[in-house]
């Protein structure tokens, strides 16, 4: 039975863990920098060093990726008025989450797709992309922003816009080292260095997929409660999971933010038109809405959903099955004690 203090026991210990990991590797990178030179340095001040260092990367990760993101995607920030069912819903959805406003976008983008991101809850942005609105009804797009607010609630966005930098920087040095320091004198060392670099770099990187996996079962799960419709959401993941499976554009500058993956999705529709014909009730040579989410439903009990230890989001079908169960919960037994038990 998972509880809001388990994400953030795991966002805690995910932070503890891949600082660790760097934290050593450039230790390994000072010793051996210091063994070559003949050099000396405080232990101390090398921790100082490398503390301090390592904190500027994370100051200037956390400064410019709001930025970054904003545009990558392009993004048009509505004025107050200007789109007042969204402005309302959204306004609404704060208040009962207890969290600021946050600030809205519209993403001109045929994928149906929506995220936020910022530095603190206060300076957040919620974008919708307009391939949304226009292919979701007003409950499904309800569903989706409240799946968003949870983000927000949960202040998962600002922890996973700071950890990102650190597998990047993993990478950076061991390439860095590799190429950079083949030609001295201790070429094993350095070589074993850079192993370790890029292991640090593997290892970090799944360390956050994990948390960015077990992120969208929490706001999934938010907003199946917050609404009371956890079918919207349902719906709604499966439209846009199948919305990005038939888009041909490159995946945005904030795609492991997003509610859907665009190159998961491609793989999920892919494994269910294999078995199209099954799927395929009316007979009618197209899946519709219904249909579709079944198909989804089955893929997850028969155990089909693939491998996700190296995805941002977790398989769409698993994330339908603990929608389904809490709608199961809420037409049985009222309101939730705890919104995640089923996570």
């Amino acid at each position: 039975m998972a509880s809001l203090g388990a994400l953030k026991r795991s966002m805690a210990l995910t932070l503890i863990m891949i600082f660790g990991l760097l934290f050593m590797l450039i230790v390994l990178i000072f010793e051996i920098f210091m063994w070559q030179t003949g050099g000396t340095l405080n232990i101390v001040f090398q921790f100082i060093l490398i503390f301090i260092l390592v904190g500027i990367f994370m100051l200037i990760q956390w400064a410019v990726s709001p930025s970054i993101i904003r545009w990558g995607s392009k993004l048009q920030y509505l004025k107050p008025g200007e789109n007042l069912w969204l402005e309302g819903e959204v306004s609404k959805l704060a208040k009962q989450a207890d969290i600021p406003m946050p600030q809205l976008a519209i993403a001109h983008d045929n994928t149906p797709n929506a995220f936020v991101f910022g530095r603190t809850r206060a300076t957040s942005t919620l974008a919708v992309h307009t391939g949304l609105l226009n292919s979701l009804n007003q409950n499904e797009v309800r569903a989706v922003l409240a799946h968003e607010i949870g983000h927000l609630r949960h202040n998962d966005v600002v922890v996973m816009t700071v950890v990102s930098v650190i597998p990047l920087l993993a990478f950076m040095l061991a390439r860095s080292i590799l190429w950079g320091g083949r030609r001295n004198r201790d070429a094993g060392g350095i070589i074993a260095v850079a192993i370790i670099g890029y292991a640090v770099y593997f290892v970090s990187q799944l360390l956050i997929l994990k948390l960015s996996r077990q992120r969208e079962y929490y706001a999934d799960s938010y907003s199946a409660v917050a609404t009371g419709d956890p079918h919207s959401l349902s719906s709604a993941l499966a439209k846009i999971t199948f919305g990005l499976s038939l888009s041909r554009e490159k995946p945005g500058a904030a795609r492991a933010f997003y509610i859907g993956d665009p190159v998961n999705a491609k793989r999920e529709i892919a494994s269910i038109m294999q078995n199209k014909n099954k799927y395929d009730l009316d007979g009618d040579g197209v899946l519709d809405e219904r249909e579709l989410q079944k198909a989804m439903e089955e893929q997850a009990k028969s155990g089909r959903a693939r491998m996700e230890f190296m995805s941002t989001h977790p398989s769409t079908f698993k994330r339908i099955m603990l929608l389904k169960q809490i709608e199961d919960d809420l037409g049985h037994g009222g309101a939730h004690e705890n919104i995640y038990d089923h996570i």
